[in-house]
């Protein structure tokens, strides 16, 4: 999905940045669970957009996480892979 399609569905879906929690990941399901189950947050509100690219998806990130969402920028993910941003 393009850039500015996945910031308009955020944009449209998220109030107050400070109560969501934004991501990155290759394993969109592997991370949900991951935060359910080990930090025991409710994810019930999860949603996920494969990005075209990881430059795309890290630019998404940066750009709500300036904005006051919770998350942080780091991690080591392969560009050759499908990478998904996340919000919860």
């Amino acid at each position: 999905m393009k850039k500015s399609d996945i910031v308009y569905e955020i944009e449209r879906k998220v109030v107050t940045c400070s109560n969501w929690r934004i991501g990155l990941t290759h394993e969109p399901e592997e991370r949900k669970t991951y935060w359910a189950e080990t930090k025991r947050l409710d994810v019930k509100d999860w949603l996920q957009w494969e990005t075209d690219s990881l430059t795309d998806a890290q630019e998404i990130e940066n750009y709500f996480i300036n904005k006051g969402m919770r998350g942080g920028t780091g991690g080591d993910l392969p560009t050759n892979k499908t990478i998904y941003v996340y919000i919860f």
